[in-house]
């Protein structure tokens, strides 16, 4: 069985654990459900900026704020864990916190040996996993959550996440990982991203702060999108890595002024 494989079989036990579950339990602490999702949302975000400040430090471009980045991504993605685990009471949940941070403890492990594509595969593959644990924890928070309140912070948390899985994806490509799967993950964050980018810029509940904030993004986007999309060129990774966090940076200040609206 490939490790891939292995990666499958554990979060496909896990998740089958968590749709078996009828409820969602929250202790009564200081963290609302908004709050909580919002932490999901970060989650996302951090799984996939592990593999790409790997593979950016791998590949000797940005290596000094890659690995900065690394080391500090893996201590809050331990925080965020810590922080789900307080508040969150259902048994079943805790069973995929329990996987997520198993995978968290792997990359940790493999971050640190020497750079090598299999290595590179193998974080790729273990980021996928974490990416999909915490999208079912976000699920089963949004069960007990306003629908729209919850909505619009799981799209802008998302919207972090996607740019920095297109930096992923795309210095993936760089170092050699060129199969189609890399180009057609990458091309449909883009495009997931774009479309995200419409809804919430179409929200009628926005604040000027808001607003002001995702016209930012706007034309940030209207201009580096091409480059994602040029991949298999390539050519411009420093501009992809750098971008790629201003976006995220700029998505998460979103996120937390819609968490701010939903009380």
């Amino acid at each position: 069985m490939t490790r891939k494989s292995i990666i499958k079989r554990r979060v496909g036990f896990a998740i089958l654990s968590l749709v078996l579950s009828s409820n969602l339990s929250i202790a009564q602490e200081k963290l609302s459900t908004l709050e909580l999702i919002n932490i999901a949302g970060q989650q996302r975000i951090l799984s996939q900026r592990i593999s790409k400040d790997y593979l950016y430090k791998g590949g000797e471009i940005a290596v000094n704020k890659a690995s900065r980045q690394l080391s500090q991504t893996l201590k809050e993605s331990m925080a965020s864990q810590d922080k789900l685990r307080a508040s969150i009471k259902d048994e079943k949940i805790m069973n995929l916190l329990d996987f997520v941070e198993m995978n968290n403890q792997d990359i940790v492990i493999k971050t640190k040996e020497k750079f090598s594509i299999d290595n590179a595969q193998y974080v790729l593959d273990l980021s996928e996993s974490m990416l999909e644990g915490n999208e079912y924890i976000m699920r089963a928070l949004k069960k007990s959550a306003n629908v729209d309140d919850s909505k619009l912070v799981d799209i802008s948390a998302r919207q972090g996440m996607l740019a920095q899985r297109i930096s992923k994806y795309y210095i993936a490509y760089q170092l050699g990982i060129k199969d189609n799967n890399t180009v057609n993950q990458m091309n449909k964050a883009v495009e997931e991203f774009t479309k995200n980018h419409k809804i919430l810029v179409a929200n009628k509940t926005n604040t000027e702060d808001i607003n002001t904030k995702l016209k930012k993004v706007d034309r940030l986007w209207s201009v580096v999108y091409k480059f994602y999309l040029d991949i298999e060129t390539g050519g411009l990774p420093l501009i992809v890595f750098n971008t790629a966090d201003d976006i995220t940076k700029k998505m998460s200040d979103i996120t937390n002024l819609y968490v701010k609206l939903g009380k």
